[in-house]
């Protein structure tokens, strides 16, 4: 008889679970994997040196499509440091605005984290739950920023604009009734701002059926529990952030430990697991959704009781109103040189980093006194995570590691950059 010998096994890029651009080679001993390495580099587009050929406002959109689960709050790291650079402070109110909007981003990631996960091990109920309320925030991005994914909103010195008066609504068609539409149009009738207001008075009744689907269910725990267990210490080495690190029971949470915006102003909880396994960092991104819940709620409160600008009043880096440039050659002037040109910075250096919903997600700029940044490196969180992937699925069956890819919820915009 043959001696039985481990054999290596190729696990995506093809495959659902590894996300389309994952390459796994695991070496394995029947179902039981004895090593992985993680191939990546298949959505490598070279963000940073793009970047670094173009002017600073050219690449705002560029942050989107990072991490294009999470948008605005990779804008929000980019524009902070921009900004830092400058020494400019934005108006109250589009601070508040900002993190209203990366709480809402917050959600959006979780609630595709939740039904992608879902799907990947086996729930495909919650996919069609998560989704339903996903797109209400899609609306909300579409109606505020013009765009469903790729949002651009966030600028130096501000945001685009303010919120919008009216929300959009549907009109009946040949697909829709119109009996179906005033049904769908009934949160839609007054403005974004009151839109956002229904959304969180009714999404903690969508958690909870979230919860009821999957938290004391047999077969979830079975797929989450005691599965690519980390330790606190072991977390902290391997570089660990957000949900992963607080999952392990380490509460670390730049919206705490190292505030920006106004988010001292803010009252929130931190979630930490007790075991560190898949199960624990489900349940804290499940409770980090009824906290971005009600972070979104106390700034609603605020952005109604204080209108003002969302803009500093400075057209070397906010662009005139539209109807100055009919009328006032140097507006005209102004908007062409912005959007051509950009704005110089300061000589120096800066790093700033944002609680992003996969974690820590950190721009690094050198500035050499130009309208462009002369080095420029990306801390993405996923990156780190990924890298954990053997360590974390060793002894483990074949099976638990497209749960463990699921859990360090990775997209390779960010990671493969």
């Amino acid at each position: 008889m043959s001696e039985i010998r481990n054999y290596t096994m190729n696990f995506g890029p093809q495959h659902p679970a590894a996300h389309g651009v994952l390459r796994l080679v695991m070496e394995m001993d029947g179902e039981v994997v004895e090593r992985i390495d993680p191939h990546i580099g298949l959505l490598h587009r070279g963000t940073e040196k793009l970047a670094e050929s173009k002017p600073y406002n050219h690449s705002i959109g560029y942050m989107d499509r990072l991490d294009y689960v999470s948008m605005m709050c990779n804008e929000h790291a980019y524009v902070l440091a921009i900004e830092k650079l400058l020494g400019v402070v934005p108006p109250l109110r589009a601070q508040y605005i900002r993190v209203m909007f990366s709480e809402i981003t917050r959600i959006r990631n979780h609630l595709l984290w939740i039904a992608a996960h879902g799907l990947d091990i086996g729930a495909m109920a919650v996919f069609l739950y998560a989704f339903r309320e996903r797109e209400d925030l899609c609306d909300v991005y579409e109606a505020t920023s013009g765009a469903r994914l790729h949002a651009a909103y966030f600028r130096p010195g501000g945001v685009y604009r303010d919120l919008p008066e009216h929300m959009p609504q549907y009109e009946a068609s040949r697909v829709h009734s119109e009996d179906e539409v005033r049904e769908k149009n009934i949160n839609r009738e007054g403005s974004v701002l009151d839109f956002i207001e229904s959304f969180v008075d009714r999404f903690p009744r969508c958690v909870d059926e979230y919860e009821n689907l999957l938290t004391d269910n047999r077969i979830w725990k079975q797929r989450t529990v005691d599965i690519g267990i980390v330790t606190p210490e072991r977390a902290m080495q391997l570089g660990f952030t957000g949900p992963m690190l607080r999952g392990s029971g380490v509460e670390w949470d730049l919206r705490r430990k190292q505030p920006y915006e106004v988010y001292p102003e803010l009252e929130f909880d931190i979630p930490v697991g007790v075991t560190g396994d898949c199960y624990d960092r489900y349940l804290v991104r499940v409770e980090e959704m009824r906290q971005s819940n009600r972070v979104i709620r106390q700034c609603i409160q605020w952005l109604r009781q204080n209108p003002g600008p969302v803009m500093i009043d400075d057209h070397k880096l906010a662009p005139p109103e539209r109807n100055e440039m009919k009328e006032d050659m140097e507006s005209l002037i102004h908007h062409f040189k912005l959007f051509t040109e950009g704005y110089s910075t300061p000589p120096g250096q800066v790093y700033q980093a944002v609680e992003a919903p996969k974690g820590e997600f950190g721009i690094y700029i050198v500035s050499d006194g130009a309208n462009k940044p002369f080095r420029l490196k990306i801390r993405a969180p996923g990156f780190a995570h990924l890298a954990s992937l053997d360590e974390m699925a060793r002894g483990h069956m074949l099976a638990d590691v497209v749960a463990i890819i699921g859990t360090q919820d990775i997209v390779f915009g960010e990671v493969d950059r």
